[in-house]
């Protein structure tokens, strides 16, 4: 089970894992724009946020942001209790699980990519407006990772064959641009040779039956 909240944008989703087996999976198969919350040091939900095409970690609207810093202070038991608690998070591929790891633990890839954030104290009206927006479900989470994955590849390949035509466009242009030049060099009053100069000029003809 998945746990879904809407953001005070409501372009944006968050979602919880229900408990760390739900977790295992979320860490599985999370998406590349995933952003992933935690209580730093103490136990917590793991918390995602799924950004728009185009938004990065670090241009995450502030509101939204303070909406996961809240609500993953909200789902630690030890850090609800407490002030200035410290949240880590990261893109979901710096994620780093390996086999001697328990359910649900997760370290990182690269630790210099992971941001940190202190959430001094707990809002209520922002808790109390996220869990009015709260609603459970059980996606296909492989499946939904696969469709991902092959939108993924569809742009890419669209991506390339716009750059493959946009690249022919410039060579034509840059080919019919060298032609004009050339043109215009050919007609240049100082290359072109009158009537009136071929006369002035007896040695301009040839006798071809001498």
């Amino acid at each position: 089970m998945v746990f879904y909240y809407t953001t005070v944008d409501d372009a944006f989703e968050i979602y919880v894992g229900r408990d760390k087996h739900e977790n295992e999976l979320l860490i599985q198969y999370g998406w590349e724009n995933d952003v992933w919350f935690h209580v730093d040091k103490l136990s917590s939900a793991h918390v995602y946020l799924r950004l728009k095409d185009g938004v990065t970690i670090d241009s995450i609207p502030e509101d939204v942001l303070q909406d996961c810093l809240q609500l993953v202070k909200h789902n630690s038991i030890e850090g609800n209790k407490l002030n200035n608690v410290g949240i880590v998070y990261c893109y979901w591929g710096n994620l780093k699980k390996t086999g001697d790891m328990e359910v649900g633990q997760v370290g990182f890839h690269n630790r210099r990519e992971v941001r940190r954030a202190i959430v001094p104290k707990r809002s209520n009206p922002v808790v109390n407006r996220l869990n009015k927006t709260k609603r459970e479900a059980n996606p296909d989470l492989a499946q939904a990772k696969a469709d991902r994955v092959k939108e993924l590849n569809k742009l890419a390949r669209l991506a390339a064959r716009k750059k493959a035509l946009d690249e022919e466009a410039r060579q034509a242009q840059q080919q019919a641009e060298k032609e004009a030049r050339s043109y215009d060099r050919i007609h240049k009053p100082e290359n072109m040779m009158s009537n009136k100069n071929l006369h002035q000029d007896p040695d301009a003809f040839e006798d071809d039956f001498m």
